[in-house]
C-alpha cells in the first residue's frame, strides 16, 4: 500500500480521482493500492516557550533560546490561553494511521518552501520513518498529475529545501518571540509585536510617511508656449524652472517681444519596446492593487483559488521565466485563448507566428516557471476571479508577442532666450500594447500629436503662459509600491560589497509578503486610507522606538533571505545561519530591554490585589502587569463585551454602574453591576427589586 498526503483536501480528491483512490473513508480515500489524505496547511508549529519553561514575559527569562525546538499540533485560541486543535489532532491521528498501514510515502503538498515544511513537520512529529518520493508539479491540471506521477522524485531531493524552510521557521521564532517579549516588558504594558520581516517593512512604511508629512513643498514656476504648423496646434514647456517668480515673469516678456518661436532642433528616432516579462506574484500582486484595488493577500488568495481550479499554474512564484519545454507548449495555451471572447481575436492573429522568447531563460526558473494559464479554459469564475484570470491570460498574450514600434520625435524651440521643448510619437506596430489597447503611462509623449517640423522653422507665438508649480513629496506607499520596496530592498546601497550581496535579494518572498502586510494590520500598526499604508500612533510608537535598531535593519533582513536561498541551493550550512541567528537574537534582546516606549491614550491604573502592578488592556481580557499577579478580567461576561471604562471603574471602585443587557443560559437578557470579591473575582450584583412596601 502506498500512502500520498496532500496540503488541502480538495486537491487530494484531485489526485486520488486520477490515481483512482475513490473509496471515501474518515479522513482519507483509498483504492486501487492508495491512501490518500491531507492536511489543512500547517498542521504542526514550533512549541510557544511555555513548552521549554518560560512562563510570561520576564526579562530575567530573555533571550529564550531552545537548544532544540520542539513540535506541537497547531495551537487554537481558548477562553483561557491556547490548546492545540480539537479537528487538527483527529486528522493527526488518520495521518498517522494511513501512514503506519503503508509501505512508502508519497508527498503531494505544494511544490515550494512552504509546501516541503508542512510535510516535515507532521512526518517528524509522528516518528515517522517509512520512506517518501516527491509529486513536484507547477499545476493542478490532470496531465500535469500523471506526468508527475510517472516522474516523482527522491525525498531525499529536497532536504535542503526542507532545511531553507525549517531555518526560516526557527530564526522567525527566535526573533519574533524574543524581540516581541523584551519590547513588552521594556514597555511595562500591552503586547507591541516585533518579527524578522514584518519590523522592516513597518520601518520602510513610517519612513515614506513621515518624509512625506514633513515634506516642505517650494514654489516654481515655468512658461508654456501655444503655437501651430499646417493647422496642428501643440504647447511646448520650457526646460528652465525659475525658483523667483519676477525672473520667470521677465523671461516670459522676453519671449512675447519674440512674437515667434522658432525650431533649434527636431530628433526623430524610432524605438521598440519589448513586451512585458510574465508575471511571477509579486509583480502580479503589484499590478493587481494599482489596477483593481486588491490587497497582496486577496490576489493571492484568488491566485491560489484558480490554481486549484486548475486554470492557473502555481502562484507562488519567484520567476517571470518559463523554461523551453513550457515554451513548446505556448502555441497550444494561446490557441485555447481563441475561445476565451475578449481574447479570441489577437489570440487567433498570433496562430503561426513566430512568439516572443524574452520570457524564456531556463537558466532563471527557480522551483516554478512564471505565472501562465494551463490548458484547461476557466467555466464559471467570480467576477474577482476572473479578473485575475484575464490579467494572467492577458499578460501571457503580451509577453509572446512582437515589439511595439513608434516614431518618437523630439522638438527644441526657442523664443527670446528660452528654450522650450515638446515629445511626440506615432505609433507604428502595436504589437503587444494590442493586447489591451493600452496607452502608456507615466509620459505625455501619446498625447501630443505633432505637425512636420524643420530645423530654423519660424511658428507663430500664439500666447506664453506664467505655470506656478510646486515640488511633491515623495508619495505615500500602496500595497503595490511597498510590495516594490520589499521587493527591491538593498538595491540602493551604496556600499558596492553590501549590495552586490543583497542582489535580487529583497526581503520576505514572493510567498510571504502578503501575509506580512497583513500581520501589519492585525497588529494595529498600519491602516488603509483610500489606496494608501498609513501607520497608526501605535505603529509610529513603535517605529520611533525600533528604528535605529538591529530588529529595524533592512539590509540585514535581506540577507537572512539571501542565507536562506544558498541554504535552499545546498551552498550554506543551516546549522551556521541559526548559531548566526541565536547571537543576533541576544543582542536584539539586550538593545530593546534598554528602551522606553510610551502611548498616549492608553488607559492605565493600579491594580487592586497585588498594588506593585498596573492594569494592561488586551482584546480578550485585562490583566496585571506584574507576572506574578493573578488577577485576570474577561473582557466577555454573559454575551456582554466590557469596555475599558467599565473595566477601570471595576478595578478602582472595585464595583461598576448598573451594565445593561446580560444575557443568562436561558437567553433572557438581564441588567446588574460587577463587583470584584474578596479573592478578586469577578461577580454580579443585582440591583434590588421593588416590591411590597415592608409593615
Amino acid at each position: 500500500m502506498i500512502a500520498l498526503i496532500a496540503e488541502k483536501p480538495s486537491v487530494a480528491k484531485d489526485i486520488a480521482r486520477i490515481i483512482g483512490a475513490t473509496q471515501r473513508n474518515d479522513g482519507y480515500l483509498s483504492g486501487n493500492g492508495y491512501m490518500v489524505t491531507w492536511a489543512f496547511g500547517h498542521l504542526i508549529q514550533l512549541a510557544m516557550p511555555e513548552a521549554y519553561g518560560v512562563a510570561n514575559f520576564r526579562r530575567e527569562s530573555l533571550p529564550i533560546i531552545p537548544a532544540d525546538f520542539r513540535l506541537i499540533p497547531r495551537q487554537a485560541k481558548a477562553e483561557k490561553g491556547y490548546k492545540a486543535d480539537p479537528g487538527v489532532l483527529k486528522q493527526l491521528k488518520v495521518i498517522k494511521e494511513v501512514f503506519d498501514q503503508c509501505d512508502r510515502i508519497i508527498v503531494a503538498t505544494d511544490a515550494g518552501r512552504e509546501g516541503e515544511l508542512i510535510f516535515r513537520y507532521i512526518f517528524h512529529y509522528l516518528d515517522c520513518r517509512k520512506p517518501f518520493v516527491r509529486l513536484w508539479i507547477s499545476s493542478l491540471t490532470d496531465r500535469a498529475i500523471r506526468e508527475g506521477m510517472e516522474n516523482l522524485q527522491p525525498g531525499e531531493r529536497y532536504d535542503n529545501l526542507y532545511l531553507a524552510a525549517k531555518s526560516r521557521s526557527e530564526a522567525d521564532w527566535l526573533i519574533g518571540i524574543n524581540a516581541t517579549q523584551a519590547l513588552s516588558v521594556a514597555a511595562g504594558q500591552g503586547v507591541f509585536s516585533l518579527g524578522r520581516v514584518q519590523t522592516p517593512t513597518l520601518m520602510m512604511i513610517c519612513d515614506c510617511y513621515l518624509e512625506n508629512k514633513n515634506f516642505v513643498p517650494t514654489k516654481f514656476w515655468q512658461l508654456k508656449a501655444s503655437t501651430a504648423s499646417g493647422g496642428i496646434g501643440f504647447t511646448a514647456q520650457s526646460t528652465a524652472k525659475w525658483e523667483q517668480q519676477p525672473e520667470a515673469i521677465a523671461a516670459l516678456q522676453r519671449a512675447k517681444d519674440a512674437g515667434q518661436l522658432t525650431v533649434k532642433s527636431v530628433e526623430r528616432k524610432e524605438t521598440a519596446q519589448e513586451p512585458p516579462l510574465l508575471y511571477d506574484l509579486t509583480t502580479l500582486q503589484k499590478e493587481a492593487n494599482t489596477k483593481l484595488n486588491f490587497s497582496a493577500d486577496k490576489t493571492l488568495s484568488i491566485a491560489q483559488s484558480l490554481y486549484e481550479k486548475k486554470v492557473m499554474s502555481y502562484p507562488r512564484t519567484g520567476s517571470r521565466y518559463i523554461s523551453e519545454d513550457v515554451f513548446e507548449e505556448m502555441p497550444e495555451r494561446i490557441a485555447l485563448l481563441e475561445r476565451y471572447p475578449c481574447f479570441a481575436g489577437y489570440a487567433a492573429g498570433l496562430d503561426g507566428a513566430t512568439l516572443n522568447r524574452r520570457s524564456v531563460n531556463d537558466g532563471k526558473v527557480t522551483d516554478h516557471h512564471a505565472l501562465i494559464v494551463t490548458e484547461n479554459l476557466p467555466g464559471e469564475l467570480s467576477k474577482d476571479e476572473r479578473a485575475i484570470y484575464e490579467m494572467v491570460a492577458g499578460r501571457m498574450l503580451e509577453a509572446f508577442s512582437g515589439k511595439c514600434v513608434k516614431d518618437v520625435t523630439t522638438v527644441l524651440l526657442s523664443a527670446g532666450d528660452t528654450d522650450f521643448t515638446v515629445k511626440g510619437a506615432v505609433l507604428k506596430t502595436a504589437g503587444w500594447r494590442a493586447v489591451f489597447n493600452e496607452r502608456e503611462t507615466g509620459g505625455d509623449e501619446d498625447a501630443t500629436t505633432l505637425p512636420p517640423l524643420q530645423e530654423g522653422q519660424a511658428l507663430p507665438l500664439s500666447g506664453v503662459d506664467l505655470l506656478e508649480k510646486q515640488t511633491k513629496p515623495k508619495p505615500l506607499h500602496t500595497e503595490s509600491s511597498l510590495l516594490a520596496a520589499m521587493e527591491n530592498a538593498g538595491k540602493e546601497l551604496e556600499d558596492a560589497e553590501l549590495k552586490a550581496s543583497m542582489k535580487d535579494a529583497g526581503i520576505g518572498t514572493p510567498a510571504t509578503r502578503a501575509a506580512i502586510i497583513e500581520t501589519l494590520f492585525a497588529r494595529q500598526y498600519i491602516v488603509r486610507e483610500k489606496k494608501n499604508l498609513v501607520p497608526t500612533d501605535k505603529g509610529l510608537a513603535v517605529y520611533r522606538i525600533v528604528k535605529d535598531k538591529k530588529i529595524a535593519d533592512v539590509e540585514m533582513t535581506g540577507m537572512w533571505e539571501t542565507a536562506l536561498a544558498k541554504i535552499e541551493a545546498g551552498g550554506m550550512d543551516a546549522n551556521t545561519f541559526r548559531k548566526g541567528i541565536e547571537v543576533y537574537a541576544g543582542q536584539i534582546t539586550a538593545e530593546l530591554l534598554s528602551v522606553h516606549l510610551s502611548i498616549a491614550g492608553e488607559e492605565t491604573c493600579p491594580c487592586p490585589q497585588c498594588g506593585n502592578g498596573r492594569i494592561l488592556f488586551y482584546t480578550k481580557v485585562a490583566k496585571c502587569s506584574n507576572v506574578d499577579c493573578t488577577l485576570t478580567i474577561f473582557r466577555s461576561k454573559c454575551d456582554k463585551q466590557l469596555t475599558d471604562k467599565q473595566i477601570v471603574e471595576l478595578v478602582t471602585k472595585r464595583k461598576t454602574g448598573l451594565i445593561k443587557g446580560f444575557k443568562g443560559k436561558n437567553g433572557k437578557a438581564f441588567d446588574a453591576s460587577l463587583v470584584l470579591d474578596g479573592q478578586f473575582n469577578v461577580a454580579f450584583s443585582f440591583p434590588e427589586k421593588k416590591g411590597k412596601p415592608k409593615k
